[in-house]
């Protein structure tokens, strides 16, 4: 039986519009897929992107404070130690002066006592801020003492220090890192936050082993970019990432300052 040559335009019809569609279907939905994974594709390189501009940004602020340390160290050599030492060679060529009475000899000898004193003082002083002794020897919580101590010494600031804690002797390394942070907290509470009050606990949590920081100071707004990426919080951030830890911290003006720190 012969078909009806109309119907068989009609079947040709069907079938070339529908291989048509099929066709564009297919060149659409690749197109889509490319344009969709290239998009995936750049949004990650822009992530890299971020991502090695925050290492370098975060590098860029230890080798800063790192310079400003080693400036701070030189001067201090240079002022203090060098200076007095300076005084006690001038001192002690003094001593070889003919005819010196007793009381001559005795007031050189008394300066040349005195300005080793304060020459041994200053360069403990100066090793302290660089490793303090109680840190390396007694480990974290005892150095944590010790420098809350030193700022309730100064009767600017009350700091309450609690710890639920047993710190691991081999963790010392890292536990420097957590004094450092702490050390730059407080000194921008004091510095920056005008408080009058800290508060330093370490406690567990489901996270593990963790610091919470607070203040009772002015506060700041922390959506302004300019609080985020000043010197001392890319030098605390730095740490951070060091000790593959989480920092997280809330504050606002008027409010004071928190941070919990993961670690």
């Amino acid at each position: 039986m012969k078909m009806n040559p109309v119907y068989e335009r009609e079947i040709v019809s069907i079938i070339l519009y529908t291989s048509i569609f099929f066709i564009i279907l297919a060149v659409v939905l690749i197109m889509f897929f490319y344009y969709s994974r290239k998009k995936i594709i750049q949004k990650e390189f822009e992530k890299k992107d971020l991502e090695i501009l925050h290492q370098k940004e975060q590098l860029r602020a230890v080798i800063i404070t790192q310079e400003e340390e080693r400036k701070r160290i030189a001067q201090d050599l240079h002022d203090d130690i060098s200076s007095k030492l300076n005084i006690v060679s001038l001192n002690s060529h003094l001593l070889k002066t003919p005819n010196l009475t007793d009381k001559e000899t005795l007031e050189i000898t008394g300066n040349i006592i005195e300005l080793t004193a304060k020459a041994l003082e200053n360069t403990r002083r100066i090793a302290h801020d660089l490793l303090p002794p109680v840190l390396d020897k007694f480990g974290l919580h005892a150095g944590v003492e010790e420098l809350c101590s030193e700022f309730n010494s100064s009767q600017a600031v009350e700091v309450n220090y609690q710890n639920n804690l047993v710190f691991d002797e081999v963790d010392k390394e890292r536990h420097l890192h957590v004094f450092r942070i702490l050390q730059e907290l407080m000194n921008n509470s004091l510095r920056h936050g005008k408080a009058s009050k800290i508060s330093i606990s370490f406690e567990e949590n489901e996270k593990g082993q963790c610091c919470r920081y607070t203040d009772n100071g002015v506060g700041f707004d922390l959506s302004d970019k300019k609080n985020q990426n000043g010197l001392g919080m890319k030098n605390i951030e730095s740490r951070v990432d060091f000790l593959n830890a989480t920092l997280m911290v809330d504050s606002s003006i008027g409010k004071g300052f928190t941070a919990l720190l993961n670690f």
